[in-house]
């Protein structure tokens, strides 16, 4: 647990002193909001609200390829994967600490993207903050377990830029239609339910136990 405490804390701090996931991920999502408010037919409120959540996962999802394509990309420019592969204890744990680290980060661009998008599109979003943020918790634990194990897959290629999101984007259409639902819900007003959350809390669950388990053989090669 020592190691994923330690590549969590040294992630976060690099990328603070450096801040190129960061900016990229922010950048990328304020402008597909601009380029969404421009693009956006004039429309009804009640229908800007009833399409918006697809419209807001589509932007998280592509902020988070954005993210997850650099999450080993330290490790590669310092020749530091081989180092990495040494560290004590089980791989798995560098499998959480790298997760933890792009959990942080993504998190912190879609709280800011969510703000940026209602307030483009004239949105009440505050009562449905909390179930907003729960239904995008649970999805991110999903997008970054199996985004981390996809990243150290590619890692290596030279066409890793494309390989991943051909690789994730299938692997996260279970977690987008969920997700997308559930939010609906949410920021329509509704409590959510054990049966909204339960999709995403077992999809979130298998992927993070995969990932940990098959972080192993996966660093290997």
């Amino acid at each position: 647990m020592n190691v994923a405490l330690a590549l969590l804390w040294k992630d976060l701090l690099c990328e603070w002193r450096s801040r190129d996931r960061l900016v990229a991920m922010i950048v990328f999502s304020i402008l597909v909001v601009v380029v969404f408010q421009f693009a956006w037919p004039a429309a009804p409120k009640e229908q800007t609200e009833a399409l918006a959540p697809g419209v807001l996962w589509v932007i998280y999802l592509f902020a988070a390829l954005l993210g997850l394509g650099r999450t080993f990309t330290l490790e590669l420019e310092n020749d530091a994967l081989t180092a990495l592969a040494l560290a004590p204890g089980t791989r798995g744990f560098i499998f959480l600490g790298k997760a933890a680290a792009s959990f942080v980060l993504i998190a912190a661009v879609q709280a800011m993207t969510a703000f940026v998008f209602a307030l483009f599109f004239r949105l009440d979003w505050l009562d449905a903050a909390g179930g907003l943020a729960l239904v995008v918790a649970l999805a991110d634990v999903a997008i970054v377990s199996v985004g981390t194990l996809f990243s150290a897959m590619s890692a290596r290629s030279r066409f890793r830029e494309v390989l991943l999101p051909v690789l994730l984007i299938p692997s996260l259409i279970p977690v987008l239609a969920s997700a997308v639902r559930a939010t609906a819900a949410t920021l329509g007003g509704e409590a959510l339910t054990l049966a909204a959350l339960q999709p995403l809390v077992v999809i979130a669950g298998i992927y993070a136990i995969l990932g940990f388990l098959l972080f192993d053989p996966v660093l290997d090669e």
